[in-house]
């Protein structure tokens, strides 16, 4: 048996109680990782203190070049780790490189910040402020990297991607990371971890590596570290809770669940650009990663006029989506990552089914094993604030055509009914429609993709998380915000005002 170890206190440490890692295809077992046993505490200090030395005398150009050395040990090994995506993620090989390819590419975007940044090792927030009378007396706003260990928890979908997407803000940062993955799909960035030791990319204690449960891991955190989580809302609110978080202040950060939506504007036409752009990006969300993604579209908002024309496009993309083993080459949609997944579907689909018709699909499978479950499209004729489509997420290939009135204002409403997402979009070429939806759907999200006539041949599809743009959202989505290029920064870094004679600031900040 393949038992996937933790790399803590710089060695690979096996842990007792192992859970199984089962291939969601075939249902068997791949794998088994555990970490009873293991001192967490120890751990941690481990990495605030050898980590955390190591890369805070570093230069920002220094660990930028750490990132760049992670990035190509990811792409050296693309195949292999897409075979292992293949095996215990249940993706087809467009998926695994969805993920594997978002890894090493985030990884490469901060190797470039980390150059441009330079041989600096701090950085510096606005413009002087002269604080007294004479230009003597000044004031400037500077980050510095916090001196704690930064603890990231994983969800299953992107075991590559969201090891990758956190980390590589946090070294470049300065701050060590202690990376624990979703232990269901953790082939993938155990396999990563290898690479990186293997290769010794990374200074010792720099990034740590727990492959099973986090035990009581997050009992020894203090003031100066931070946690960032990634999954269910339930989870997130108790980690919230937890009493070292509470008492001393742990910085924490959130991504939960998202009602992403796409709304069609009443001016698109059939056989328009922006139609098959809209058309596209729906099912491909519906599809991608069997709709396990925390961006995909899961609410559609079409004109009532439209709603017939929208849900025969749509049915005729998804009835060419082939379900199966994704080790085989024709298959083009995989199984959900686990029975829970399966089971969590069937039931979500369930309360949707309240208040909309299915359209196109069945909650049934014809297959013997393996944790299936074919596209599903619903909709929602007569949308109420109260209803499923807006309060419950379904992770899955499911989403629900909602009918609006053609204006603005009504779409809005309907999108805001989902208290908070990490992003949604609007597909329009009016420009007054364009402006006023943008302008009142984006409170309540972190990001909003704007699709139109002259991008259409360009546009990046919502689901698409990239380094230069913030992810995260307000509300349900959990309140937080990562990656945005320099921003993703600030959360592992402390922001100080310093004052006092404006040339000894200069030579603090490397002005002079």
């Amino acid at each position: 048996m393949n038992h996937l170890e933790s790399f803590v206190e710089g060695k690979w440490t096996r842990g007792d109680k192992p859970a199984s890692l089962v291939n969601p295809s075939t249902e068997e077992v791949v794998a088994e990782a555990g970490t009873h046993g293991i001192d967490f505490e120890r751990a941690l200090t481990f990495a605030r203190d050898t980590g955390g030395n190591a890369l805070r005398s570093m230069t920002f150009a220094k660990r930028g070049e750490m990132l760049r050395a992670m990035s190509r040990a990811i792409h050296t090994h693309r195949d292999e780790l897409i075979g292992l995506a293949i095996e215990n993620g249940g993706n087809t090989r467009s998926d695994a490189k969805f993920d594997i390819d978002g890894a090493s590419g985030t990884l490469a975007a901060y190797a470039d910040l980390g150059g441009e940044l330079g041989e600096s090792d701090l950085l510096i927030d606005g413009d002087a402020i002269q604080l007294g009378r004479s230009a003597r007396l000044f004031g400037q706003h500077v980050h510095t990297t916090r001196q704690g260990v930064a603890v990231h928890i994983n969800a299953f979908n992107f075991p590559a991607w969201g090891l990758a997407e956190k980390a590589a803000v946090a070294l470049l940062a300065g701050m060590p990371v202690v990376t624990k993955p979703a232990t269901s799909t953790a082939l993938v960035s155990h396999r990563m971890m290898q690479l990186f030791v293997n290769d010794k990319v990374l200074p010792e204690g720099a990034l740590s590596f727990v492959c099973g449960s986090a035990g009581n891991m997050l009992d020894f955190l203090t003031g100066q570290d931070v946690l960032a989580f990634t999954g269910g809302s339930a989870t997130g609110s108790m980690l919230r809770g937890g009493k070292r978080v509470v008492e001393d202040a742990v910085r924490m950060n959130v991504e939960a669940d998202s009602l992403n939506a796409a709304v069609l504007g009443p001016d698109v036409t059939e056989g328009s650009d922006t139609l098959n752009l809209f058309v596209a990006d729906v099912a491909r969300d519906m599809t991608q990663k069997t709709g396990q993604k925390c961006t995909a579209i899961r609410r559609v908002y079409v004109p009532r006029d439209k709603v017939d024309l929208v849900v025969g496009l749509l049915t005729e993309r998804l009835a060419a989506v082939k379900v199966g083993n994704p080790a085989n080459d024709d298959i083009t949609m995989g199984p959900l990552a686990t029975a829970q997944q399966l089971k969590d579907v069937r039931d979500g689909v369930a309360k949707l089914a309240s208040c909309s018709k299915v359209v196109f699909g069945s909650a049934d499978t014809t297959f013997d094993k393996g944790f299936f479950f074919a596209p599903m499209l619903l909709v929602n004729a007569d949308p109420k604030a109260k209803d499923a489509v807006h309060s419950h997420e379904v992770f899955g290939p499911v989403a629900t055509v909602v009918a609006y009135d053609g204006t603005a204002k009504h779409a809005a409403e309907l999108v805001s009914f989902g208290c908070g997402g990490l992003v949604s979009s609007v597909y329009s070429d009016d420009k007054v429609f364009v402006r006023d939806c943008v302008l009142r759907i984006a409170p309540f999200h972190g990001r909003v993709t704007i699709g139109s006539e002259k991008i259409a041949s360009q546009a990046i599809p919502p689901g698409l998380v990239l380094p230069q743009l913030v992810h995260g959202g307000p509300g349900r989505a959990g309140g937080g915000e990562e990656l945005g290029g320099r921003r993703g920064l600030h959360f592992y870094m402390q922001r100080t005002a310093l004052q006092g004679d404006r040339a000894l600031l200069e030579t603090i900040t490397g002005k002079r």
